[in-house]
């Protein structure tokens, strides 16, 4: 990943390493609320961008996500060109945040964060991603949102998940966090809260 570029945001002895969802770059505007949000609570935020991404925003190819080996391949870089997962929290948007879970455990950061964890793709309830989620070492916070078609916060009641793994779920949210208007509360709300419970999960690691 000779072209990787790191973007860091904040500063403190606190800091969280963000990798994107399979559609959105690190610069979408979901990463950036949540960015700000840990910014603000005295969290340092590094973001980076797997090369499939990078290759698109360069206008290159538009194909699906590179194979789950490779994009674990990179997760591992970037905590190697951080220095090593010691001290680091990882983590990320939806597949960013999936397979970060997959390293986690191979590398030992200090936690990891998962901003709406894909438990099986859309429409396909029966196709789980949790087979690595039943024996997770690694202190885990997931922020969920309640009608994430992606996994809700019914259908999570019934998987077996690590009892490293704390849930988050967000009032009425959807996979980026987003409420219905009728629920009262507004996407402004729900990604306070989100940034919130990070920045408290990080805080409670200790270091």
């Amino acid at each position: 990943m000779t072209d990787l570029e790191l973007r860091i945001d904040g500063a403190g002895p606190d800091r969280i390493v963000l990798a994107h969802g399979a559609g959105a770059p690190m610069d979408s505007p979901f990463l950036e609320s949540v960015a700000r949000g840990l910014v603000a609570r005295g969290i340092e935020v590094v973001r980076f961008e797997f090369s499939y991404r990078r290759a698109r925003r360069a206008g290159g190819r538009r194909g699906p996500p590179d194979p789950e080996r490779a994009l674990r391949a990179e997760w591992l870089e970037v905590i190697g060109r951080l220095g090593g997962a010691t001290g680091l929290v990882i983590g990320g948007k939806s597949l960013g945040g999936r397979i970060a879970s997959l390293v986690a455990d191979d590398c030992s950061p200090r936690g990891l964060v998962c901003l709406g964890y894909p438990f099986h793709p859309a429409g396909q309830p029966e196709r789980l991603r949790t087979a690595h989620l039943v024996g997770l070492r690694t202190p885990t916070l997931i922020v969920q949102g309640e009608r994430d078609a992606l996994g809700s916060r019914s259908e999570i009641a019934g998987y077996a998940l690590s009892s490293a793994i704390r849930l988050v779920f967000l009032e009425d949210g959807d996979h980026s966090f987003e409420p219905r208007v009728r629920s009262g509360r507004t996407h402004a709300d729900n990604l306070d809260q989100a940034t919130g419970a990070v920045a408290a999960f990080i805080r409670a690691l200790g270091r």
